[in-house]
């Protein structure tokens, strides 16, 4: 995941102002020190840095610095500050490497996506006058894009087999490659195929990935399976599963709660999921009276009120992740408390979810990623049958 965006932008909101009492953050906005990700930091003016322990939030288990949670273990868990990146994270000698096919793809033969963009300097907008929690976009139009796709095949995957496979946004991800050449060599994972899917450019309200991500629909599993995989399958001489327990889906930010849109309104496609500083906020656009709070829903409404779904979840957000009160006012801007709320409604209805909160760490923090991406891919895993094993 190497999302192309400024987290200031990701700050932005969209939709409804719904009945949500968040639980208040600490007082200030003063440096933590320690280390940023992509997004939060621990710079003057940044996010302020959260305890896993403040009320309100799930009751979650102290790891011993430096280390994960156990890969087969529902529930909460707390990191330490130090970050050290898991063994698995880089090349190993004698371990079989996977090989990368790489395409593209223009937005002039997408049916679903054919393509738009916000003006530079790429105002977020102005607020509906008669809605104070809804943004009015001005500067957004048609426009062309091209995006790229990787595509990781191991060495041990044998021609003409139905592979598992995982989908990530944000392009390519090495890290991810490397993690499975380790995992599947290890039999720690079965051989699986992934997918690293570019985003159509820009980000949140008015931009293509933001219309891509940020939709709460089906729209991006569908293009995923009619126009995506079918070329993954012809450029990568592979046959994906279409199995939805041999399907997985990850991502970033508004990457990750992609990743969840993808599996809870096509469950008959996807059943596991992993995120990092998942967007479980109010960032959708246009606005859709359906799910007013965007992301937010999924742990306002959508969940606590739905038949559980066949979804195995593994979540993770920093103790500096991104936090924004001022600019719509509507309390659905705080991705900790996103997080936060999203681990006690998974929890409520009984879901098979790990959620892990990250000391000194920011938005989509690198280090982290580093540390807990073999781990996360355990536990997302749990259940499936590995071949030798």
């Amino acid at each position: 995941m190497s999302p192309r965006y400024r987290p200031a932008i990701l700050l932005a909101a969209v939709t409804a102002l719904l009945a949500q009492t968040p639980v208040p953050p600490p007082a200030g906005f003063g440096a933590s020190g320690g280390r940023g990700g992509r997004g939060g930091s621990g710079r003057p003016g940044g996010p302020p840095t959260r305890d896993p322990n403040t009320p309100g939030y799930v009751t979650a288990k102290d790891l011993p610095d430096a280390t994960n949670a156990p890969n087969n273990a529902d529930g909460n868990f707390i990191l330490g500050p130090t970050h050290p990146a898991d063994p698995a994270m880089s090349p190993q000698d004698g371990v079989p490497q996977g090989q990368i096919f790489n395409f593209d793809m223009l937005s002039t033969d997408s049916k679903f996506y054919p393509g738009i963009v916000r003006d530079p300097p790429q105002p977020l907008g102005t607020v509906d006058p008669d809605n104070p929690a809804r943004i009015i976009v001005t500067t957004s139009h048609p426009a062309p894009y091209t995006r790229h796709v990787a595509v990781y095949v191991p060495k041990q995957y044998v021609a003409g087999t139905a592979a598992p496979f995982i989908v990530g946004a944000d392009g390519i991800d090495k890290g991810l490659f490397t993690a499975l050449d380790n995992l599947i060599a290890q039999k720690r994972l079965p051989v699986m195929v992934a997918i690293s899917i570019g985003n159509g450019s820009g980000d949140a309200q008015g931009s293509e990935r933001g219309l891509e991500y940020d939709t709460m629909s089906g729209k991006y599993a569908e293009w995923v399976e009619q126009e995506v995989l079918p070329l993954v399958e012809k450029q990568a001489s592979v046959k994906l599963t279409k199995d939805p327990n041999a399907r997985a889906t990850m991502g970033g930010s508004s990457g990750g709660s992609c990743a969840l849109i993808m599996a809870w309104y096509h469950p008959e496609l996807y059943h596991r999921v992993l995120t990092y500083s998942g967007t479980y906020v109010n960032q959708q656009y246009p606005w859709n009276p359906e799910t007013p709070g965007g992301a937010w829903d999924f742990h306002r409404t959508l969940i606590p009120n739905s038949p559980v779904k066949p979804i195995r979840l593994w979540m993770e957000v920093g103790d500096r992740d991104n936090y924004n009160p001022n600019i719509m006012r509507d309390d659905m801007h705080d991705w900790v408390l996103a997080n936060e709320n999203m681990a006690k409604v998974l929890a409520a209805k009984g879901y098979h979810y790990q959620f892990v909160f990250a000391r000194n760490a920011g938005h989509t923090d690198g280090a982290v990623k580093r540390q807990t991406l073999p781990e996360a891919l355990e536990y997302v895993w749990q259940g499936y049958p590995i071949a030798g094993k």
